[in-house]
């Protein structure tokens, strides 16, 4: 990655919705060039994909907690076979294969500590690979684009 690539990353976080001429226009190039490194980019695999940054909040989900989880026996086929599980379930934002005290950290949205409480109850504690989980409520976040943490990282 070059200064020009970096910039065009950094654009793109900022306002993935602004056309290849604004783009240009606000690195300073040519909209080919622009067209060319935005598509070399993404043939690198820097640049997955593009989507909108929803509110949880907004869709009745004003409860967000992570849930940490050991499994046991550990091993490949319990460790693919819980995480494709447990992405499929609507509270469930993202999960984490981790290394520690526990082996999974799961990221739910839900509407209230009651949702909380049956997700737990009623999704993650009947599952016979499921030792043992602890969940953390978070008040407040703050999130930074990629390119801003590894630039300051």
């Amino acid at each position: 990655m070059d200064e020009l690539d970096s910039a065009i990353v950094a654009e793109l976080q900022r306002d993935a919705r602004q056309t290849n001429r604004e783009l240009a226009r606000r690195l300073g190039i040519a909209p080919s060039t622009c067209l060319e490194r935005v598509r070399l980019l993404r043939r690198r695999g820097v640049i997955l994909g593009y989507r909108a940054v929803i509110s949880p909040p907004a869709l009745n989900r004003g409860v967000e907690a992570f849930v940490s989880t050991r499994l046991r026996p550990l091993n490949r086929p319990v460790i693919d076979g819980f995480k494709q599980a447990v992405i499929e379930l609507p509270e469930v934002v993202a999960v984490y294969v981790i290394a520690g005290d526990e082996d999974f950290l799961i990221h739910v949205t839900v509407p209230d500590l009651d949702h909380l409480h049956a997700f737990l109850v009623d999704r993650l504690a009947p599952r016979r690979e499921v030792v043992s989980f602890r969940s953390q409520i978070v008040f407040q976040s703050a999130h930074k684009d990629v390119l801003e943490r590894l630039a300051h990282g």
